[in-house]
């Protein structure tokens, strides 16, 4: 007899194994997707891991249910790629499935209540809410579980459920059902008969009686000779016509209506032209990067902003396209994809399909399934698209590989991309390309090691200067009453100058909203969210105070909650705030804003691009969204508003990401015509970073804290692995931490630290503590003590007062 290890959508310790049916035997295998029961009544879908004829010992196997398709939704390279992401980042293959597989391939049953004809129809024995779900249930005969909440007005509604059951007026059951629908489109076509100029006359004249009916005909027929064919919907809309006169077309056997499947993904030509020359250094370092992908798998192009890697990134697509075989490129958020996926396409036409999390589930499904079959041959996405089911991966490029947004952090699996890219690759003996101005400390230093090839491109395209940078000292421009609102002089008289040369400007300030917190000026108080340890946002657009952690939004607090006063004012400043300044200091200028509140809609961030480049917009004030790989040819000052902000977070990767975000923005002045120029304003003028970036100088940067990194054991001197303990209560989870701590003590002495409190101590309403494991990198020694954390988690959520506990681990989480 045969068995089925399954993957089922749950953080499960362990896969089910499950007995396949002898009609199923020729047909499953290794990643189809099948209907298994769970417990006593839950259904789910999961996918096949292997087939095999060991029955488990410890457990009497139940037959699968059903094979939900003719043939797998993922190929060995996938579930070999899940179960190694399971291992290295310490989660289950449940948690990587739930990442992988688009919500419609992975289903769960829903209770489904049936009415009982046997009970009859004598509700008097039934109280009010009883009475209710009965008298619905006998119309309808079969209700959901959220229809009975309808019914009733209320959630709660399963011990009147229960009792329906215990009385027999209905029965369960679990219904499993396919949540993705194709799309119809109703085409519109002409009857046959009239398929000749000779056959229209009589026609026109039969139609003359009804002047609407013949205009749709017309509008059909200058539709079917311009488009080829023709949509139900864009005939009515384009011809202003009602379905009723189109109706009467189809009764007259004039028109025909032809009901088709559709895909929402359109494809468009598959066209190939790369219709620009590359200059000599570019065509160096391609050449360059061709002879490392002989002797490496993974290369680094350390190229400085501006200097035309992406046309080198096209390039590269191009040659292996050309070897039939399909190229992935990553870029760290959707924000990035609109502009680079319509140069993708003026070269490559309708071989590009995008993934990311604004797309419907329907429309997830599609892409899935257009990978899967190598229709598209080029997927540009964020860091979701790697664990989408490529057959025949090349190439992998990952731009601005040094990007935090890399990482996932909730929920698990929380990988990150260009590891994880560097290990699915080997899968496939394909080849990865990291690209960016400002390399991770880690990627860098395995390039400079020789564990990656390196190539450096130390030129702008066309020979234009770096920007010119001026650090601005606020301590002075302040004692000088010098500063408007949140603007030196400097800053300001720059903006100026480029608005009458008509130039556009870039300001950045990483912090959304319009003031970070209120403040008491009475006694000092501050608004703080009521479920997080953090201070309260204001947002004068809304009026609201918004909690960045867990979303909540409160009403504006006008009076002190400890004193009374009425003293609160808006402290500190945001991307709302810059606006209304912007606008008060340059009124004619046109101003917008980047950020997650005004980002909203799947389209608005492209239309804003589009903007930008098309010169409708003066002046864009953004948070790192402004920041990542954009390329504007009118930008040519840079304003970074509070250097200070990113330099004094507590946190050991704090330079490099201060330099990283500092360099990346200063990169988008001065791309195109003449040298650009960017404005830090700092109070710490002295700070080194501010200095390496005054000098676009990132090996000085490297080299400053690579040396630090090696003294205090960090990465990539070590490997990481951040524990995080969440309870509602703080004095439980005190004790867990300490516990935990204690019994791994012995075995890591000095590579623990902590256990200790987070700067944020409370995060929707559950208390946290910390603490971080520093590892050699020593791949056994790391796999021996995930084994052991795996135990000690076990045994730790085994104890009553712990069992409520939530422990997390992350890998590489810092």
């Amino acid at each position: 007899m045969k068995y089925a290890d399954v993957i089922l959508p749950l953080a499960l310790p362990r896969n089910y194994t499950y007995a396949v049916p002898p009609e199923m035997e020729a047909s499953i295998q290794p990643g189809s997707r099948v209907a298994v029961p769970l417990g006593r009544q839950k259904k789910y879908t999961g996918i096949v891991k292997a087939v095999h004829e060991q029955a488990p010992a410890a457990y009497k196997t139940k037959p699968i249910m059903d094979m939900m398709d003719k043939e797998p939704v993922v190929y060995p390279a996938q579930l070999a790629f899940w179960e190694w992401m399971a291992q290295y980042y310490m989660c289950n293959e449940g948690d990587v499935l739930n990442a992988a597989l688009p919500a419609h391939l992975k289903l769960s049953s829903e209770t489904v209540l049936l009415y009982n004809d046997a009970f009859g129809d004598d509700f008097t024995m039934l109280d009010e809410h009883e009475y209710l779900v009965a008298e619905a249930l006998h119309i309808r005969k079969e209700l959901r579980i959220g229809e009975v909440q309808m019914v009733l007005d209320r959630s709660d509604v399963y011990s009147v459920i229960k009792k329906l059951i215990e009385k027999k007026v209905c029965l369960v059951y679990e219904e499993l059902k396919e949540a993705y629908k194709e799309k119809t489109e109703n085409f519109i076509l002409l009857n046959p008969a009239y398929d000749s100029d000779a056959s229209f006359a009589p026609l026109f004249d039969e139609l003359a009686r009804a002047p609407k009916q013949l205009e749709l005909l017309l509008a059909y027929l200058h539709f079917i000779k311009t488009q080829g064919e023709v949509v139900q919907s864009e005939l009515l809309k384009k011809s202003g016509a009602s379905s009723a006169q189109l109706k009467a077309l189809v009764d007259k056997n004039i028109l025909q209506i032809d009901k088709r499947i559709v895909g929402r993904v359109r494809m468009g030509k598959v066209e190939v032209q790369l219709n620009f020359d590359l200059s000599p250094v570019q065509e160096k370092a391609l050449a360059a990067i061709r002879a490392c992908f002989t002797e490496k798998q993974v290369t680094l192009l350390h190229g400085v902003t501006s200097s035309g890697k992406t046309e080198i990134y096209v390039k590269l697509i191009e040659e292996y396209l050309a070897t039939g075989k399909q190229v992935l490129y990553l870029l760290p958020e959707i924000a990035l994809t609109a502009q680079i996926i319509r140069r993708l396409q003026k070269h490559f036409g309708g071989q590009i399909g995008i993934y990311h999390s604004r797309f419907s589930n329907n429309e997830r499904v599609e892409i899935w399934n257009k990978v899967k079959s190598g229709e598209i041959r080029i997927l540009l996405g964020a860091r979701s698209s790697l664990l989408l089911p490529f057959r025949d991966l090349a190439l992998i490029i990952l731009d601005e590989e040094h990007d935090a947004s890399f990482k996932q952090q909730d929920p698990a699996p929380r990988y990150h991309a260009r590891d994880a890219a560097i290990y699915y690759a080997g899968l496939f003996k394909a080849k990865v390309l990291l690209g960016s101005a400002t390399p991770s400390l880690e990627s860098y230093y395995n390039a400079l090691q020789g564990k990656y090839a390196l190539v450096e491109l130390q030129e702008r395209y066309g020979g234009i200067a770096m920007p010119a940078i001026e650090i601005v000292d606020l301590k002075k421009e302040t004692a000088l009453k010098e500063m408007v609102h949140n603007f030196s002089s400097v800053l300001r008289q720059n903006i100026h100058q480029s608005l009458q040369s008509g130039k556009q400007v870039i300001l950045f300030q990483n912090r959304r909203g319009y003031a970070p917190f209120l403040l008491c000026t009475t006694c000092g108080w501050i608004p703080n969210c009521k479920q997080c340890d953090v201070s309260l946002t204001y947002h004068k657009h809304q009026d609201k105070l918004h909690c960045h952690y867990c979303g909540t939004r409160y009403p504006y607090i006008y009076t002190c909650a400890a004193c009374g006063s009425q003293t609160l004012v808006p402290k500190n400043f945001g991307t709302e705030k810059i606006e209304e300044d912007l606008q008060e200091l340059f009124p004619e200028a046109r101003i917008a804003r980047m950020d997650m509140d005004a980002i909203r809609s799947k389209d608005s961030h492209n239309k804003m691009i589009q903007l930008l480049e098309d010169g409708e917009i003066d002046i864009l004030v953004g948070t790192q969204m402004v920041v990542k790989g954009l390329d504007f040819q009118r930008v040519n000052l840079v304003g970074i508003l509070s250097a200070d902000s990113l330099l004094s977070y507590p946190d050991f990767r704090v330079n490099e990401r201060a330099f990283q975000l500092m360099e990346q923005v200063s990169g988008r002045s001065g791309r195109r015509d003449g040298q650009g120029k960017v404005i830090i304003q700092a109070s710490n003028t002295r700070h080194p970073v501010l200095e390496f970036v005054t000098q676009h100088n990132y090996k000085a940067m490297y080299a400053a804290e690579i040396a630090e990194r090696e003294q205090f054991a960090y990465p990539p001197f070590s490997r990481i692995i951040k524990i995080t303990i969440r309870h509602k209560k703080q004095p439980t989870v005190n004790e867990a931490a300490l516990v935990l701590s204690n019994w791994l003590r012995p075995h890591l002495g000095a590579q623990l630290v902590g256990p200790a409190a987070p700067l944020v101590s409370k995060v929707r309403d559950f208390y946290l503590q910390e603490m971080l494991i520093k590892l050699p990198r020593d791949s056994r020694r790391i796999a021996q003590v995930k084994t052991m954390l795996r135990e000690f988690f076990s045994q730790l959520t085994i104890e009553k007062q712990f069992r409520s506990v939530v422990i997390t681990p992350d890998v590489d989480g810092v």
